[in-house]
């Protein structure tokens, strides 16, 4: 670049000679000086776009690239407030940063980039390290293999539990509601009901509390196992042993036989084949199975629907109002949703079990994969809930500590007219959270920078060991969804969405230094 300045201006590199020579031309005004500096950009300029346009070989990309590169150095080149331009030799300089945010800036080290500017400034470190200093939770078990936060278990003498089950607890140690029982039975598992009585942590089966703990998971279910022939006569089987339970299920039952459909009752309900069975093995063996829970609860979805899903046949549902949320695919179950609902179902079932080709469209999930959205959801309980407990305490501690401190960040940086912004990324089921930068506040600029991030750092997915081989995919990232951390699991799957780039980019400029949380599929 110095030759090529040094053979367009004749002279040293900057094209007006060097001070010595300037000196032996005469006394040079400060008039003539400045109007010698104010016509090197426009010579450059000229000069530049000249050579540009000499080289044919270069496509569109590479010219804009140079142009774009020189219009870089005339705008710094009076060595304004960013410090670029030429310097007394003729020399590029290079470009400083200056970051904003938070009602923050700060100019960067010369070649310094926003993105290093950013690492380097806006770079939070807490007084606790999570690796030598655990969650402590007081009672309990630990059932995990591998946690992404230090978290115990346990009853420690000589540590101050971050956590422990049941009220009250004393100050500064969170109480913990831990249940998978329905709320109709066991009224303080209702999350509303357990914040009055004073519990700061909710885990239960709903998927609006702070930690879900669900029935599913792919460790447990064998969810993808074959279809066996359906041998049996009776359309469908039953497993119900609690008679008093407060929906209307033994109504169902009983409306579902008298629409002539066959059912094989094997529970201590309407029992009329020998109960001393394998469930899931004799499921296998009919074409439908009645999924019948005790009550009618959002998110109350137990092992009696994912053994069916096992087993291979279609559930018959009585229970959560939402149980779509948790089908493989839509057509893979019926739901009873009322009774008056049973004489639909039964012809729907009739049909179904007369016509194969149909019956199998039911199936097909079983084959080709289940949706997204049922990966989305099972895939939930591949970290352990015990360590989801931990990963929630030691966000919510980070969380207090920055607010605590109140350090003005810059979340941003400005160079030339477009900022960088700074924002944070975690897996759902990790804690640590990745830098990633962004040039554009688009969805599509969102999406590309997360999938580059963690492709980089050769990522594999939290249940990329659990999920049977048929359906973990390949080593490409596919994400599902990205949220705000702090959301809930329902809110997360289901609810929350940036549906536009507007939505995206009113919620970094509410929260500078955005953290967020992706699910891959």
């Amino acid at each position: 670049m110095d030759k090529f300045l040094s053979q367009r201006f004749g002279r040293g590199a900057s094209g007006l000679g060097n001070s010595e020579s300037l000196q032996s031309s005469g006394p040079v005004s400060a008039n003539s000086r400045r109007k010698w500096s104010n016509l090197l950009p426009v010579l450059v300029f000229v000069v530049v776009l000249a050579e540009i346009l000499l080289l044919g070989r270069l496509d569109m990309g590479k010219k804009a690239a140079l142009v774009d590169s020189w219009a870089d150095i005339l705008f710094h080149s009076g060595g304004g407030s960013r410090g670029g331009g030429l310097d007394g030799d003729g020399l590029v300089r290079k470009v400083g940063v200056s970051g904003g945010g938070s009602g923050s800036s700060s100019k960067g080290a010369e070649g310094e980039s926003c993105e290093e500017w950013l690492e380097r400034e806006d770079k939070l470190v807490y007084s606790r390290d999570f690796d030598k200093d655990p969650i402590i939770v007081s009672g309990g078990d630990q059932e995990w293999k591998t946690c992404a936060v230090g978290c115990k278990f346990g009853f420690f003498s000589n540590k101050k539990a971050d956590a422990a089950f049941g009220v009250p607890q004393p100050a500064g140690t969170a109480s913990v509601l831990r249940s998978m029982e329905s709320a109709q039975y066991y009224i303080e598992n209702s999350i509303a009901q357990a914040r009055r009585r004073g519990y700061d942590v909710v885990m239960t089966t709903s998927l609006s509390s702070d930690v879900p703990v669900g029935y599913f998971s792919w460790a447990e279910y064998d969810i993808m196992a074959p279809v066996q022939p359906k041998t049996e006569r009776a359309l469908a089987a039953a497993f119900i042993s609690n008679c008093g339970a407060r929906n209307f299920r033994l109504q169902a039952l009983e409306a579902l036989e008298k629409s002539n459909v066959r059912i094989d009752s094997y529970g201590g309900c309407h029992r009329n084949r020998d109960g001393r069975v394998d469930k899931v093995e004799t499921l296998k063996h009919y074409k439908f199975s009645l999924a019948f829970e005790n009550s009618n609860e959002e998110d109350y979805v137990t092992e009696k629907f994912f053994q069916s899903l096992v087993a291979g046949t279609i559930p018959i549902v009585i229970g959560a109002p939402n149980i779509l949320d948790f089908a493989p695919s839509p057509k893979s179950i019926l739901h009873i949703k009322e009774l008056k609902d049973v004489p639909e179902v039964s012809t729907t079932m009739k049909y179904l079990a007369e016509h194969p080709d149909a019956y199998n469209q039911s199936l097909r999930w079983k084959y080709e994969g289940p949706s997204d959205s049922f990966k989305a959801l099972v895939d939930m309980a591949a970290v352990h809930s015990s360590c989801r407990l931990c990963i929630h305490l030691a966000t919510k501690a980070r969380e207090k500590e920055e607010k605590e401190k109140g350090q003005s960040r810059p979340c941003k940086c400005t160079r030339g007219t477009k900022p960088v912004y700074h924002l944070f990324v975690r897996e759902r089921g990790r804690f640590e959270l990745e830098s990633i930068f962004l040039r554009e506040l688009t969805l599509k600029a969102l999406k590309s920078a997360v999938k580059a991030k963690f492709a980089s750092l050769n990522h594999l997915p939290v249940w990329k060991q659990e999920r049977p081989e048929s359906i973990k995919g390949g080593n490409e990232l596919k994400i599902y969804r990205i949220y705000p951390v702090g959301l809930t699991q329902r809110q997360a799957l289901y609810t929350f969405r940036f549906n536009k780039d507007s939505d995206f980019q009113s919620h970094v400029e509410s929260n500078p230094c955005a953290k967020l949380e992706v699910i891959f599929v």
